[in-house]
Formats: structure tokens, C-alpha cells, sequence
């Protein structure tokens, strides 16, 4: 018989609902919301709703407006650079130890989000670009078994998602290069190196889209982002 699937409690449904929110889009850099609104959105109870913003705060995604409102951050250019860096740092080295703990069907699950991605800037779909991005990376770093690194990582996309999210409401998913392709070809032979480095080249792409989008905001639109 097939084992039914376990049914998660509501305080893991309610942030795992939210956290998707955040990564995703759904809640716009600076654009407030009551917890009510969450819960209804989420389709859950104002308990576990509760509950998954404190851990989302503690997290840095969201932050409290007072009168029962919250809102995910808008970042300045130099707190973008912060989250970059730390990005630099401890992505690589997840993608690289994800490939001593790789089988064939793991390159294979990614393939299929890699494939799911490039559908979605294909026809245009920024949430379908944002899920699948967001899933192809996360995938692979969970392979590494490195789990207080991978707890970082989870935390910095979750800051560095909502302005991703705002580039490409101004520019679409028409030009969105990556690197996944050059990964996967580096994880069938095996070169975690190589693996690695695509990695950092993959995410130092949308490093440089996303602050040129926070420089001509910064910049009235005219300033040095634009250059």
C-alpha cells in the first residue's frame, strides 16, 4: 500500500503558505497587510497565521507596522549588497558539496525544474519563473546536507526575493540568462568545481539585474543603476 501523505500542523502550513508569498510575489516590497488578511489569503486561523509572521520577522522577511499590519522590507542598494554577498559566500559551497550526495535521479528532478523555469520566462509567467528558480536552487542545496548553511541560504532568498520580484515587474522575464544548464552539465560529469562556479555565475546575474533595478530607483530612475 501506498503511505498517505503526512498532514502538516497548521503553524508549518501557515508559514510554509507565507514564506511562499514572500519568495513568490504575492506580497509586494512596502505594501502593508493586516494579519487578518494573511490568515483569510492562506485560508487558515489566525493562531498559526500569527505564528509563522513571528518566525518570518525573526527571519527578516517581514516586519511589523503596528495596528495589526505587517509588510516584507524594501531594501536599499547597500542592504541588497549585504544579502550579495553573503550570496557569493555560501551558495557556491552548498552547490558544492550537494554534488558528493548526488544521484542520477536528483540531476534528473532538476532537469525537470529547469525545464519547468524556461517554460516560464518562455510565456512570460513570473511567478512560475520566481517558483521554479526558487525550487531548482533550493533542491540542490538541500543535497549538501549542510544544514546551518542551508538555513542561510533559505534566509537570504527570502530577504533578496522581493526585490527579484520587482525587477521583473518592470522588465519581464524576457531576458533572464542562466546558468542551470552549464550546472547540470557540470553535475553529470561529476565536477563540483565546476558546479560550483556555475552556481556563483548563475546568481551573480541576477545579482547585477537587481541592483541595477535598486540604482535607478535610488537614482530617480536616471541615476547611476541605469549605466
Amino acid at each position: 500500500m501506498t503511505a498517505e501523505p503526512v498532514k502538516l500542523p497548521e503553524h508549518e502550513r501557515a508559514y510554509r503558505a507565507l514564506r511562499e508569498m514572500v519568495l513568490y510575489g504575492e506580497l509586494a516590497p512596502g505594501q502593508p497587510v493586516t494579519i487578518q488578511g494573511l490568515a483569510d489569503l492562506a485560508g487558515l486561523g489566525m493562531t498559526p497565521v500569527r505564528e509563522a509572521i513571528r518566525r518570518l520577522t525573526s527571519q527578516g522577511a517581514l516586519v511589523f507596522k503596528g495596528n495589526r499590519r505587517v509588510e516584507v522590507p524594501e531594501l536599499t542598494l547597500a542592504q541588497y549588497g549585504e544579502l550579495a554577498f553573503a550570496r557569493r559566500a555560501v551558495e557556491p559551497e552548498l552547490a558544492r558539496r550537494a554534488v558528493e550526495n548526488m544521484e542520477k535521479t536528483d540531476i534528473s528532478a532538476l532537469e525537470e525544474e529547469d525545464a519547468a523555469l524556461d517554460a516560464a520566462i518562455a510565456r512570460g509567467d513570473v511567478r512560475g519563473y520566481l517558483q521554479h528558480n526558487h525550487l531548482f536552487h533550493a533542491k540542490l542545496y538541500a543535497l549538501s546536507g549542510a544544514h546551518v548553511l542551508i538555513a542561510i541560504s533559505e534566509m537570504l532568498w527570502l530577504r533578496s526575493g522581493p526585490p527579484l520580484r520587482v525587477m521583473l515587474g518592470r522588465h519581464g522575464t524576457a531576458n533572464l540568462p542562466d546558468l542551470h544548464r552549464e550546472a547540470l552539465a557540470a553535475m553529470r560529469a561529476g565536477d563540483a568545481t565546476a558546479v560550483a562556479e556555475a552556481i556563483l555565475g548563475d546568481i551573480e546575474q541576477g545579482i547585477a539585474q537587481v541592483s541595477r533595478s535598486l540604482g535607478a530607483t535610488e537614482g530617480g530612475e536616471t541615476g547611476q543603476g541605469l549605466r
